[in-house]
């Protein structure tokens, strides 16, 4: 199935895999590579990230790797808003992401500096509002599967049957969303979020599975912990089984990768288009 959506009034196609940017302006992400706190450095990053061919940049303002506390909503805000404001103005036609669970923090992300989709780790569950807030301002919405909170989701994540609970998590907060009239919806499995390393390659291996719920797939894979256990390395080692996964999450159906290192991902999407014998046309489309 070839899934669109509107962005900012253009329209993203997803024949083809698209590779979002991680942009994280916080302290503390577990990837140190991604922390932009000044906007020097965020300026030189996002420009970096477009050259090498990112089709969208999640912006970040709050960490919510494994163990974490959240930060408040006011601290979020301090540090997203003058981060979004020097992107809009050296940067105009970007397509940006907002990374919050906030609603507030989404609204004003959208409404303030035309953040073109919403990126919510906690499917709608760390605030009630978020979901109304995501159909009023009518853009994309990423609709993740966690278990538990960032502060206590990886003690003992439990599953009756791993892809049957994730898949009916999604379908019900679907229903809810085009309910109040939401209907560009990608889902995102969340690895990582409440699963333990045997059940994330158990969620990669089945991945295929999620096509049932008929919208468009994104991962995040990228240096996490799943990569950096299994192979003993520290985030900074972890690209190389970042991409091998990446590779394998495009076999698996994803639509939208979400990485920290974009132009690696972008040979990989070529790479695997030349695989699947379609003519991988960057950057026509």
């Amino acid at each position: 199935m070839a899934f669109s959506f509107q962005m900012n009034g253009r329209l993203l196609r997803l024949n083809r895999p698209r590779v979002m940017g991680i942009v994280n302006v916080t302290p503390d992400s577990f990837y140190a590579g991604s922390r932009c706190e000044q906007v020097p450095a965020l300026l030189t990053r996002v420009g970096e990230m477009i050259a090498e061919g990112a089709d969208i940049l999640d912006i970040g303002a709050c960490s919510t790797r494994p163990g974490s506390d959240s930060v408040s909503e006011k601290e979020e805000l301090s540090r997203l808003m003058p981060a979004l404001e020097a992107i809009r103005k050296s940067y105009p036609e970007v397509l940006l992401s907002v990374d919050t669970f906030r609603a507030e923090v989404a609204r004003c992300a959208v409404e303030e500096f035309g953040v073109a989709m919403i990126n919510d780790i906690s499917g709608g569950d760390m605030d009630s509002r978020m979901f109304e807030t995501a159909a009023r301002c009518q853009v994309p919405y990423v609709l993740s599967h966690i278990q538990g909170r960032p502060k206590d989701m990886q003690q003992a994540p439990v599953y009756d049957d791993l892809m049957t609970d994730i898949c009916r998590y999604l379908a019900e907060r679907m229903q809810r969303l085009r309910a109040l009239g939401l209907n560009d919806i990608v889902i995102d499995p969340g690895f990582g979020f409440g699963k333990n390393l045997a059940q994330n390659y158990e969620l990669l291996r089945r991945l295929s599975d999620l096509a049932l719920l008929g919208a468009p797939v994104m991962v995040g894979l990228s240096r996490k912990s799943m990569i950096c256990r299994l192979l003993d390395v520290q985030p900074e080692e972890a690209l190389n089984g970042t991409t091998v996964l990446n590779a394998l999450a495009l076999k698996g159906g994803a639509h939208i990768l979400r990485v920290h290192d974009v132009a690696p991902a972008v040979q990989c999407v070529k790479l695997y288009m030349a695989y699947q014998n379609i003519d991988p046309c960057f950057p026509t489309c």
